[in-house]
């Protein structure tokens, strides 16, 4: 069916785009220097976030001009995300119109879409006011708690109706699926704890490092749910 084309095609393009575009903001902020692309203030050193949490993802993105790559790619990938989980409805309620996920899918699935519009118009925007802060960890944490809900509720859904779609999709993959979302909540339950945290220090462990890394590496999470989607569906 055409939906099922649809999700695949989109599914690979939601993966690539964030995926480039923060790596590039990551290279162009802790390399090339000597090219004078980034202002000297905003230049940072360290070498690999994802395993040394050097930087955080909003410090590469929120300076010129890596904030003319991140932003556009954010808002493309929201308008992606909008028509996956629309298409994925779509897909679910032709198997089975009676499927208790479907509407959920679509609900948690496009505002976790707009909440990462939101969190890109405020990245960078300067406003020494605590309330304002507040509102953008606010965002920030329901795009990602409405992100793993609609990506569990769609599990879910493709589970109650393996048996009808068995001939589509390559079922390895989406036992990674599963696997992949139910990594992904565990991990967020444990991280709430440490994210809550006060302060940079924790018996001797250092929490500022500790969450940026933790933020890349989830973030590699995350979207690798739709490389999963693009390899388990079968062209139709």
């Amino acid at each position: 069916m055409e939906q099922i084309n649809k999700v695949k095609s989109i599914s690979i393009w939601i993966f690539i785009v964030p995926f480039f575009a923060v790596n590039a903001c990551l290279i162009l902020t802790t390399q090339f220097h000597e090219l004078n692309l980034i202002p000297h203030q905003h230049k940072i050193s360290y070498p690999f976030p994802y395993i040394d949490g050097g930087v955080s993802i909003s410090r590469t993105a929120r300076y010129f001009p890596t904030y003319l790559i991140f932003k556009p790619a954010m808002f493309l990938t929201s308008y992606l995300l909008i028509i996956y989980w629309l298409n994925n409805r779509r897909i679910i309620d032709y198997f089975d119109t009676e499927n208790k996920y479907k509407n959920k899918i679509v609900y948690f699935g496009i505002a976790s879409a707009i909440a990462l519009i939101f969190h890109s118009i405020f990245l960078g925007v300067k406003f020494d006011n605590d309330i304002y802060k507040l509102f953008r960890r606010v965002i920030m944490f329901v795009f990602i708690i409405f992100e793993i809900v609609a990506q569990a509720y769609l599990v879910a859904a493709l589970y109650s109706i393996k048996n009808k779609i068995f001939q589509h999709i390559n079922k390895n993959i989406l036992k990674l699926k599963f696997f992949l979302v139910s990594t992904l909540i565990v991990v967020a339950i444990i991280s709430i704890p440490i994210i809550s945290l006060p302060g940079d220090d924790f018996y001797g462990i250092n929490l500022k490092y500790l969450k940026h890394a933790l933020e890349w590496d989830y973030f590699i999470g995350v979207i690798s749910f739709y490389l999963l989607t693009f390899m388990m569906w079968k062209k139709s």
